[in-house]
This record gives C-alpha cells, structure tokens and sequence, in this order.
C-alpha cells in the first residue's frame, strides 16, 4: 500500500475519547465529501478503512441507513473506489442541519460552531485529511494537500491551518482540474501537520527519511569532495613529475638546484600520489604544505630555461 493509504489507516486507529471528536472528524469528512448537501451525502475513497471509519461514525452518531459500493480500481491505483451513500433524504437533511447548514446552502463554508470546543480543530482537520487528503510517499518528495470542491471552502481551511498555534504552517494553493488545491511542500511543516491530527508513526516516518538522506548526501558530498581533490593533486602531480624529468636531463640546471629543491623534486618522483602535505612529512625538514607548494613553484619556474 502507498503511504497516504497508511497514514490514512494509522488516522483511522485513533478513538475519540469524547462524542464531541467524533462529531467533528464526522464533520470534516463530509464537508470534504464528494456531495454533501441537504438530500445527498456521497462519500468516495479508494481506503477501506477510510470508508469503514466514516461508517461507524454516521452510525453511532446519527444511526442512518448506510449503502456501500465498490466500483472499478481508480487510475494509476491497486484499489477499487468505494462509495458510501445515504439513500434517505430524510437522514441527509437530519445530518446536514446538525452541522448548521440548511437548503439555501449551496457553495458550503466552515461553521466554525462545529470546532468551538477543545481538541476539535485536531478532530476536523484529521477528517479533512481522510475524505479529500494525500501525502507523498517521503522517499519520493515531500508533498502533503487536500482537494477541495470549493473555493470558499479552500480558503476557509488554509486559513484554519494558519492559526493552528502548535504548528508553524504556511499552506499554499492553487488551483488544479476544477479543484482548489491546499498544500504543503515543507519536510517540517508535514510531519508537524501529521502529528497535529494524530499520525505519530507517519510524522516520525518523514523525519526519520529526511535525516537519512542528509546523511547520505553529505557522505556523497564527501567523496565527492574527496575525489575532486585526488584528481585536482594527480594532475598537479603529473605536471611537476613531467617538469622534473626534464629539468634532470638537463645537468647544469639540475646540479645548480638547491639541496631541498633537488630533495622535493625526488619525493615527487618517489611520491606521485601523495598530497602536498603528505610531502613535507617525508622532508629532512618537516616543511609545511605551504612551503612544499613554494619549493615545487620555484622547481617549476625553472621548466623555461629547459
């Protein structure tokens, strides 16, 4: 399964300790929902557990007549789009007034009457998340939206998400296919929206995938730096070794060399590999690497008189 299906699965574990939760995740996944209106709730999700969850709340807050079908798989999907109908219409307008809305309303907006009360806001937005939410798999991106059918309502919830005071979120949106898109693009801002509504395993994931991959980037960085600077002192070396080879064929610059030039110019010879600071190691002085670089410059200078 992907790791929206799960981080949906691990949402759908969680029991609301009072009836004020249940009804505001109920809430928020029909006020998300395909249709919700006062004579249609229809209810779509490729998640069984998504569609088993909103189930056992309607039933145990509202004891309605629930139909269920299972249609054919959704695209670039393994799992098949389940629908969850009310077929009363009496139920449909007994829910819909419940939550403060009646016929007149169309283009459906945040009653935050619903959420007034604590732990609400965590409760809707953790519905908001299972009727209309998705998150990318960490190992891919970092990706985390909701689709919305509205744009009223688009607005309605990134503006909620804003004033979550336990999370630092800065939603953006757009608009897509018909839809209006909020979503977050942060690695920081998913994992703390996640645990926010409940999905500890799943915000845990996401850190714990980020910090391997730093360390794998700063390990590639590494040996990328590292081999840049093999291939950067190989070169050198074998410039210096073809100015040395020279120089020697020719005896009376060679002989009027000094003894730590001519002492350099043979631990190059010797030592083709060896940085410059390994070099002044192996000197009768123990000169440092920046003198080594002054010794071979002075050798090279002389590459014009050959």
């Amino acid at each position: 399964m992907s790791f929206s299906y799960d981080t949906k699965k691990e949402l759908t574990e969680i029991v609301p300790e009072i009836n004020s939760l249940f009804l505001a995740q109920c809430y928020g996944m029909l006020l998300f929902a395909k249709k919700f209106t006062y004579n249609e709730l229809v209810f779509t999700t490729e998640n069984k557990y998504v569609c088993d969850n909103l189930s056992n709340l309607l039933t145990i807050l509202y004891t309605p007549m629930i139909e269920k079908t299972s249609g054919l798989r959704v695209r670039n999907s393994k799992n098949p789009l389940i629908t969850v109908k009310l077929p009363n219409e009496d139920d449909c307008n007994r829910i819909f007034e419940s939550f403060g809305y009646s016929k007149k309303d169309v283009s459906l907006r945040l009653n935050r009457a619903n959420i007034s009360e604590e732990g609400q806001i965590s409760a809707f937005l953790r519905g908001a998340f299972l009727s209309c939410g998705s998150v990318t798999n960490p190992e891919k991106g970092y990706h985390l939206e909701f689709k919305v059918p509205f744009r009223n309502l688009a607005n309605d919830l990134l503006t909620l998400l804003c004033e979550i005071e336990e999370c630092n979120l800065t939603p953006k949106s757009v608009t897509r296919q018909g839809y209006f898109i909020v979503y977050f693009k942060d690695s920081e801002q998913i994992a703390d929206f996640l645990a926010y509504i409940g999905a500890y395993s799943s915000s845990m994931n996401i850190i714990n995938t980020k910090i391997t991959k730093q360390v794998k980037n700063n390990a590639v960085r590494k040996v990328n730096s590292e081999i840049h600077n093999i291939n950067k002192t190989a070169e050198a070396s074998a410039k210096q070794i073809n100015a040395i080879k020279k120089i020697m064929k020719c005896d009376n610059i060679y002989n009027s060399l000094s003894p730590e030039l001519k002492e350099i110019a043979q631990l190059r010879l010797d030592n083709p590999e060896l940085s410059l600071r390994a070099l002044g190691e192996l000197t009768s002085d123990k000169v440092s690497r920046s003198g080594v670089n002054h010794r071979l410059k002075k050798l090279m200078s002389y590459i014009d008189e050959v």
